[in-house]
C-alpha cells in the first residue's frame, strides 16, 4: 500500500513538473522565476528585521525573537529532512528536466526556500498582519518559482509551507 502511494505522489509530482516546463519557452517568465527564487536566497531576511526595528520599534522585539528562533528551528530541521530523505531534484531525477537556478544540493525534498518564505510570511500574519497578504503571496511566488525552475516537485512545496509555518508557530509562541 505503501509503495502505491509513493508511486502515485511520485507520478503525479512528475506531471506537474513536466506540465510547468511546457511554460519554459516565454524568456521573460523564465527571468521573473530566477529573480523571485533568488529572492528567497535568505539575504532578504536580515534586512525585513532591520525594517520592522525602524518602522515598527514597538513590535519589532517579539518579531525578530519569534523569527530567530523559527530559523533555527526551520534550518536544523530542513537540513535534517532533506539529508534523511534524500530525494533527487526533479532536474537529476527526470530526463528532460533542466535546472534553471543553482543549487547549493541535490536533494528536493522538502524546499528550503519556500519553508524560510512561509517562515516569513507567519510572522507577519501574527505580528504585522497588515502586510500579511503581500508576504503570501511572494512566497507562494517562491514556491511556484521552484517547480518551475526544475528543482522541486509540488510535494516538496507543500513540505516546506508547512515546516516554514510550523517553525514560525513555534518560534511565536516561545516569545509571547
Amino acid at each position: 500500500m505503501k509503495e502505491l502511494i509513493v508511486s502515485r505522489v511520485t507520478g503525479w509530482d512528475a506531471a506537474c513538473v513536466l506540465s510547468l516546463l511546457r511554460l519554459r519557452s516565454r524568456r521573460r517568465v523564465l527571468k521573473v522565476c530566477t529573480l523571485i527564487s533568488h529572492s528567497g536566497d535568505g539575504y532578504l531576511y536580515p534586512l525585513i528585521a532591520v525594517l520592522v526595528y525602524m518602522l515598527v520599534p514597538s513590535t519589532a522585539r517579539e518579531f525578530i525573537l519569534a523569527g530567530a528562533i523559527a530559523y533555527s528551528l526551520e534550518l536544523t530541521l530542513y537540513k535534517l529532512l532533506k539529508n534523511s530523505i534524500r530525494r533527487n531534484r526533479p532536474c537529476h531525477a527526470m530526463s528532460g528536466v533542466t535546472n534553471g537556478v543553482g543549487t547549493m544540493d541535490t536533494f528536493s525534498f522538502p524546499s528550503g526556500h519556500t519553508a524560510a518564505a512561509f517562515v516569513m510570511t507567519t510572522l507577519f500574519y501574527y505580528f504585522l498582519p497588515l502586510c500579511a497578504i503581500a508576504i503570501l503571496l511572494w512566497a507562494c511566488m517562491i514556491g511556484f518559482s521552484r517547480v518551475y525552475l526544475g528543482v522541486h516537485y509540488p510535494t516538496d512545496i507543500l513540505a516546506g509551507t508547512l515546516l516554514g509555518m510550523g517553525c514560525a508557530a513555534a518560534g511565536i509562541a516561545l516569545t509571547i
